[in-house]
């Protein structure tokens, strides 16, 4: 049976919101079995993927930072942002676009 492309925006949509859940595996499973199917699903899947090691790498300097307490609000700013841009990019896979994250490291 072919899937339609609602079905593969479905799917990259479910990439973020999944990930609210299970921050790696979730995601990791329908990148991994829907990536060859669809350009979409894959440029989701790296996108997501590339915004996990982004907000990985900076929390991490953030609890480094809680040494000198400006990284108690730094992780607070990150933990905001991460919700909303994650919100942001679930809704713009939905509609179809292919949605790019702002400050973060590609690496995939």
């Amino acid at each position: 049976m072919k899937m339609e492309e609602r079905d593969y925006r479905m799917l990259a949509m479910l990439i973020y919101l999944i990930s609210f859940f299970t921050a790696f595996i979730g995601p990791l499973l329908i990148w991994l079995l829907k990536k060859d199917d669809s350009d979409f699903i894959d440029h989701h899947g790296r996108e997501y993927f590339n915004f996990l090691i982004s907000i990985t790498v900076y929390f991490i300097i953030s609890g480094i930072l809680v040494l000198l307490v400006i990284g108690i609000f730094l992780l607070i700013a990150l933990s905001i942002a991460a919700f909303i841009f994650t919100i942001i990019a679930a809704v713009k896979a939905y509609d179809g676009e292919y949605y790019r994250f702002p400050f973060i490291f590609r690496i995939l």
